[in-house]
Protein backbone atom coordinates (compact mmCIF):
# COMPACT_ATOMS: atom_id res chain seq x y z
CA UNK A 1 0.00 0.00 0.00
CA UNK A 2 2.99 2.18 1.03
CA UNK A 3 4.23 1.17 -2.51
CA UNK A 4 1.21 2.25 -4.27
CA UNK A 5 1.05 5.39 -2.35
CA UNK A 6 4.70 6.39 -3.29
CA UNK A 7 4.16 5.67 -7.22
CA UNK A 8 1.21 7.57 -7.09
CA UNK A 9 3.00 10.30 -5.98
CA UNK A 10 6.17 9.97 -8.30
CA UNK A 11 3.96 9.86 -11.18
CA UNK A 12 2.21 13.38 -9.88
CA UNK A 13 5.30 14.85 -10.02
CA UNK A 14 6.33 13.18 -13.16
CA UNK A 15 3.26 15.07 -14.59
CA UNK A 16 4.05 18.12 -12.52
CA UNK A 17 7.63 18.73 -14.00
CA UNK A 18 6.18 17.70 -17.29
CA UNK A 19 3.95 20.57 -17.37
CA UNK A 20 6.10 22.81 -16.57
CA UNK A 21 8.88 21.73 -19.15
CA UNK A 22 6.63 22.07 -21.53
CA UNK A 23 5.38 25.33 -20.26
CA UNK A 24 9.03 26.72 -19.95
CA UNK A 25 11.27 25.33 -22.45
CA UNK A 26 9.09 27.04 -25.67
CA UNK A 27 10.45 30.36 -23.37
CA UNK A 28 14.37 30.43 -22.30
CA UNK A 29 15.38 33.71 -23.47
CA UNK A 30 15.74 34.17 -26.94
CA UNK A 31 16.49 30.86 -27.54
CA UNK A 32 15.53 31.29 -31.26
CA UNK A 33 18.77 34.45 -31.48
CA UNK A 34 22.43 34.39 -31.94
CA UNK A 35 24.32 35.42 -28.83
CA UNK A 36 24.16 39.33 -29.07
CA UNK A 37 28.30 39.57 -28.59
CA UNK A 38 29.07 36.53 -30.82
CA UNK A 39 31.80 37.93 -33.67
CA UNK A 40 29.07 36.37 -36.24
CA UNK A 41 27.53 39.86 -36.38
CA UNK A 42 28.64 42.21 -39.64
CA UNK A 43 28.07 45.41 -40.11
CA UNK A 44 25.62 46.04 -42.83
CA UNK A 45 23.92 49.88 -42.63
CA UNK A 46 25.04 52.79 -40.14
CA UNK A 47 22.87 55.77 -39.80
CA UNK A 48 23.00 58.34 -37.30
CA UNK A 49 23.97 56.28 -34.08
CA UNK A 50 21.73 53.16 -35.21
CA UNK A 51 23.93 50.44 -36.39
CA UNK A 52 22.61 47.37 -37.81
CA UNK A 53 24.50 43.74 -38.02
CA UNK A 54 23.12 40.25 -39.41
CA UNK A 55 23.97 37.08 -38.15
CA UNK A 56 23.55 33.57 -39.85
CA UNK A 57 21.19 31.39 -37.47
CA UNK A 58 21.85 27.78 -36.81
CA UNK A 59 18.95 25.39 -39.29
CA UNK A 60 18.08 28.44 -41.47
CA UNK A 61 18.33 30.18 -44.26
CA UNK A 62 17.22 32.97 -42.86
CA UNK A 63 19.50 35.61 -40.93
CA UNK A 64 19.16 37.45 -37.79
CA UNK A 65 19.63 41.02 -37.34
CA UNK A 66 20.59 43.38 -34.51
CA UNK A 67 19.97 46.83 -34.29
CA UNK A 68 22.00 49.43 -31.75
CA UNK A 69 21.06 53.00 -31.42
CA UNK A 70 20.58 55.70 -28.75
CA UNK A 71 17.13 57.25 -29.29
CA UNK A 72 16.23 60.61 -28.34
CA UNK A 73 13.64 60.38 -26.07
CA UNK A 74 13.51 59.04 -22.47
CA UNK A 75 13.14 55.22 -21.31
CA UNK A 76 9.19 55.90 -19.83
CA UNK A 77 7.94 57.51 -23.56
CA UNK A 78 9.70 54.49 -25.01
CA UNK A 79 7.72 52.01 -22.61
CA UNK A 80 4.51 54.12 -23.22
CA UNK A 81 4.77 52.80 -26.93
CA UNK A 82 5.56 49.46 -26.18
CA UNK A 83 3.00 49.04 -23.74
CA UNK A 84 0.28 50.23 -26.38
CA UNK A 85 -0.12 47.86 -28.96
CA UNK A 86 -1.81 49.82 -31.31
CA UNK A 87 1.21 51.74 -31.48
CA UNK A 88 3.04 49.35 -34.12
CA UNK A 89 1.01 51.02 -36.90
CA UNK A 90 2.76 54.55 -35.75
CA UNK A 91 6.44 52.94 -35.56
CA UNK A 92 7.10 49.62 -36.63
CA UNK A 93 7.84 49.49 -40.50
CA UNK A 94 5.05 48.28 -42.65
CA UNK A 95 2.97 47.18 -39.55
CA UNK A 96 -0.75 47.02 -41.03
CA UNK A 97 -2.85 45.92 -38.22
CA UNK A 98 -2.15 45.69 -34.34
CA UNK A 99 -4.00 45.04 -31.32
CA UNK A 100 -4.06 43.04 -28.03
CA UNK A 101 -5.43 39.53 -27.84
CA UNK A 102 -6.85 38.18 -24.17
CA UNK A 103 -6.46 39.53 -21.41
CA UNK A 104 -3.08 38.56 -20.48
CA UNK A 105 -1.14 41.02 -17.71
CA UNK A 106 1.53 43.41 -17.41
CA UNK A 107 4.52 40.75 -17.61
CA UNK A 108 2.64 38.16 -19.86
CA UNK A 109 0.40 38.88 -22.52
CA UNK A 110 -0.63 38.15 -26.24
CA UNK A 111 -1.05 40.21 -29.23
CA UNK A 112 -1.51 39.88 -33.10
CA UNK A 113 -0.09 41.90 -35.71
CA UNK A 114 0.10 42.37 -39.62
CA UNK A 115 2.94 42.91 -41.95
CA UNK A 116 2.36 44.59 -45.26
CA UNK A 117 4.57 42.84 -48.10
CA UNK A 118 5.53 44.42 -51.44
CA UNK A 119 3.14 43.01 -54.15
CA UNK A 120 3.14 39.90 -55.32
CA UNK A 121 4.18 38.67 -51.74
CA UNK A 122 1.52 37.62 -50.09
CA UNK A 123 1.05 39.68 -46.77
CA UNK A 124 2.01 38.28 -42.87
CA UNK A 125 0.59 38.00 -39.99
CA UNK A 126 2.13 37.20 -36.19
CA UNK A 127 0.63 35.86 -33.11
CA UNK A 128 3.20 36.81 -30.59
CA UNK A 129 3.44 36.46 -26.82
CA UNK A 130 5.11 39.16 -25.01
CA UNK A 131 7.32 39.02 -22.08
CA UNK A 132 8.55 42.50 -19.88
CA UNK A 133 11.06 42.36 -16.98
CA UNK A 134 13.26 45.43 -15.91
CA UNK A 135 15.82 46.40 -12.74
CA UNK A 136 15.29 49.62 -11.13
CA UNK A 137 18.94 48.69 -9.39
CA UNK A 138 20.10 49.51 -13.98
CA UNK A 139 16.77 51.27 -15.12
CA UNK A 140 17.49 48.25 -17.75
CA UNK A 141 13.76 46.97 -19.48
CA UNK A 142 13.73 44.03 -21.90
CA UNK A 143 10.93 42.75 -23.68
CA UNK A 144 10.83 39.47 -25.51
CA UNK A 145 8.72 38.00 -27.86
CA UNK A 146 7.72 35.28 -29.31
CA UNK A 147 5.63 33.78 -32.25
CA UNK A 148 2.73 31.39 -30.48
CA UNK A 149 0.42 30.67 -34.00
CA UNK A 150 -1.33 28.05 -32.05
CA UNK A 151 -2.92 30.88 -29.79
CA UNK A 152 -5.28 32.19 -32.24
CA UNK A 153 -7.11 30.69 -35.16
CA UNK A 154 -5.95 31.82 -38.71
CA UNK A 155 -9.02 33.91 -40.39
CA UNK A 156 -7.12 36.66 -42.15
CA UNK A 157 -6.11 35.29 -45.45
CA UNK A 158 -2.56 35.99 -44.55
CA UNK A 159 0.41 34.26 -44.26
CA UNK A 160 0.57 32.87 -40.22
CA UNK A 161 4.13 33.31 -39.22
CA UNK A 162 4.88 30.39 -36.88
CA UNK A 163 9.25 30.95 -36.35
CA UNK A 164 9.79 34.78 -34.40
CA UNK A 165 12.32 35.49 -32.03
CA UNK A 166 12.86 38.86 -30.95
CA UNK A 167 14.18 40.55 -28.05
CA UNK A 168 14.47 44.10 -27.19
CA UNK A 169 16.70 45.88 -24.54
CA UNK A 170 16.45 49.57 -23.15
CA UNK A 171 18.63 51.33 -20.92
CA UNK A 172 18.23 54.59 -20.05
CA UNK A 173 21.38 57.50 -20.49
CA UNK A 174 20.09 60.70 -19.24
CA UNK A 175 17.22 61.88 -21.44
CA UNK A 176 17.92 59.35 -24.10
CA UNK A 177 17.59 55.56 -23.88
CA UNK A 178 19.76 52.77 -25.67
CA UNK A 179 18.14 50.02 -27.52
CA UNK A 180 19.59 46.88 -28.42
CA UNK A 181 16.65 45.06 -30.95
CA UNK A 182 17.66 41.02 -31.96
CA UNK A 183 15.41 39.62 -34.34
CA UNK A 184 15.06 36.25 -36.46
CA UNK A 185 11.51 35.38 -37.95
CA UNK A 186 11.12 32.77 -40.65
CA UNK A 187 8.34 34.57 -43.11
CA UNK A 188 7.47 31.32 -44.64
CA UNK A 189 7.10 30.58 -48.27
CA UNK A 190 9.31 31.14 -51.08
CA UNK A 191 10.75 35.12 -50.84
CA UNK A 192 13.44 36.83 -53.55
CA UNK A 193 16.35 37.54 -51.88
CA UNK A 194 16.74 40.87 -52.57
CA UNK A 195 13.67 41.72 -50.34
CA UNK A 196 14.42 39.33 -47.73
CA UNK A 197 17.77 41.19 -47.68
CA UNK A 198 16.62 44.79 -47.86
CA UNK A 199 14.01 43.77 -45.22
CA UNK A 200 16.78 43.09 -42.29
CA UNK A 201 18.33 46.31 -42.80
CA UNK A 202 14.52 48.69 -43.42
CA UNK A 203 12.69 46.78 -40.32
CA UNK A 204 14.95 47.92 -37.76
CA UNK A 205 16.48 50.96 -39.05
CA UNK A 206 13.32 52.87 -40.60
CA UNK A 207 11.27 51.29 -37.05
CA UNK A 208 13.78 53.00 -34.62
CA UNK A 209 13.57 56.13 -36.12
CA UNK A 210 9.86 55.88 -36.08
CA UNK A 211 9.88 54.93 -32.48
CA UNK A 212 12.09 57.97 -31.15
CA UNK A 213 9.42 60.16 -33.45
CA UNK A 214 6.58 58.37 -31.99
CA UNK A 215 7.98 58.72 -28.37
CA UNK A 216 8.01 62.22 -28.45
CA UNK A 217 4.15 62.27 -29.58
CA UNK A 218 2.54 64.19 -27.11
CA UNK A 219 0.00 60.73 -26.02
CA UNK A 220 3.33 59.39 -25.06
CA UNK A 221 4.51 61.47 -22.38
CA UNK A 222 4.07 61.61 -18.41
CA UNK A 223 4.07 57.74 -18.53
CA UNK A 224 5.43 56.08 -14.81
CA UNK A 225 7.29 53.36 -14.95
CA UNK A 226 6.33 51.62 -11.41
CA UNK A 227 8.58 49.11 -9.34
CA UNK A 228 7.71 46.83 -6.48
CA UNK A 229 9.11 46.65 -3.19
CA UNK A 230 12.02 44.04 -5.15
CA UNK A 231 13.28 46.63 -7.07
CA UNK A 232 10.99 44.98 -10.41
CA UNK A 233 9.24 46.62 -12.88
CA UNK A 234 5.28 46.11 -11.90
CA UNK A 235 3.93 48.13 -14.35
CA UNK A 236 3.73 51.82 -17.06
CA UNK A 237 1.37 53.31 -15.83
CA UNK A 238 -0.37 56.82 -17.74
CA UNK A 239 -0.63 60.20 -16.52
CA UNK A 240 -2.61 60.18 -13.63
CA UNK A 241 -5.51 62.90 -13.88
CA UNK A 242 -5.55 63.52 -10.22
CA UNK A 243 -2.09 64.30 -10.24
CA UNK A 244 -2.54 66.61 -13.10
CA UNK A 245 -4.94 68.43 -11.57
CA UNK A 246 -3.10 68.79 -8.43
CA UNK A 247 -0.32 70.19 -10.40
CA UNK A 248 -2.60 72.68 -12.01
CA UNK A 249 -3.52 73.61 -8.97
CA UNK A 250 -0.42 74.38 -7.26
CA UNK A 251 0.81 76.48 -10.18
Amino acid sequence: MHSNRHARHQSRIRSLLTGLLATVLPWQAGAGLPDEDTAQWTLQEESGSIRIYTAPVEDSSFRAFKAVGVLDAPIENIMAVMVTPESCLEWAHNCAEARAVGDGSFHDRLAYSATDMPWPVSDRDYVLRLTTEGEQSTGQIIVRMSAVPEQMEDESGRVRVDESDTLYRFTPEGDKTRMVWLQHTDPKGALPGWLVNSLLVDIPLKSMEALEETANYDHYQGFELVWDEQGSLANVLPPSPQRGDDDASAR
